[in-house]
C-alpha cells in the first residue's frame, strides 16, 4: 500500500455512496479514516479516532470504524462493543483477510468497499434498520 497511490486512487464519493447504501439496511453505523501518520499498532490508533470520532456516541454501540495507515502499510477494523460482543474474533479475522486480499493487488477502493459491505452484513443480521433509526455519523471519508 503506497501512501500516494492509495490516497490518489481512492475515490470518497463512492466510499461515501457504499456506506450509505449498506446503511440503509442496519441502525449500525460505518466509517472510514486514512491517516496519512505511520502507525505502528494500527488497533490503538484505529481505537482513538474511533473515541475522537465520537462513534461511540450511538445508542446500540454498533458503529465500526474502517483504519488505514498506508505510510505504514498497515489497517485495522474497530468495533464498539455492541457489534463486537455479537461477531467474535472470527469475523474480525475473515474481513481484515478478505480486505488485505485486495490492499496487497492494489485494488484499493475495492478493499474499503468488502469491509464496508462485509461489515453491512453482520450489522443487518444484528443490528437491522428500525423505524425510528437515523443515520447517526456523517459517511463521508474522513483524513487527518
Amino acid at each position: 500500500m503506497k501512501t500516494n497511490e492509495f490516497t490518489q486512487q481512492l475515490d470518497d464519493g463512492r466510499i461515501a455512496e457504499e456506506i450509505r447504501q449498506v446503511e440503509q439496511t442496519t441502525s449500525g453505523e460505518i466509517r472510514v479514516f486514512i491517516s496519512k501518520q505511520s502507525s505502528e499498532d494500527p488497533m490503538a490508533d484505529a481505537r482513538r479516532e474511533f473515541h475522537r470520532l465520537q462513534m461511540q456516541a450511538t445508542s446500540l454501540r454498533n458503529a465500526v470504524l474502517l483504519y488505514f495507515a498506508p505510510a505504514s502499510n498497515r489497517f485495522a477494523v474497530f468495533g464498539d462493543e455492541g457489534i463486537h460482543l455479537r461477531c467474535g474474533p472470527e469475523f474480525w479475522a475473515a474481513i481484515t483477510q478478505e480486505m488485505e486480499t485486495f490492499l496487497r493487488a492494489g485494488a484499493f477502493n475495492e478493499a474499503i468497499f468488502a469491509g464496508v459491505r462485509r461489515t453491512g452484513v453482520e450489522l443487518t443480521r444484528h443490528f437491522p434498520k428500525h423505524a425510528v433509526d437515523r443515520d447517526d455519523l456523517p459517511n463521508a471519508v474522513v483524513r487527518d
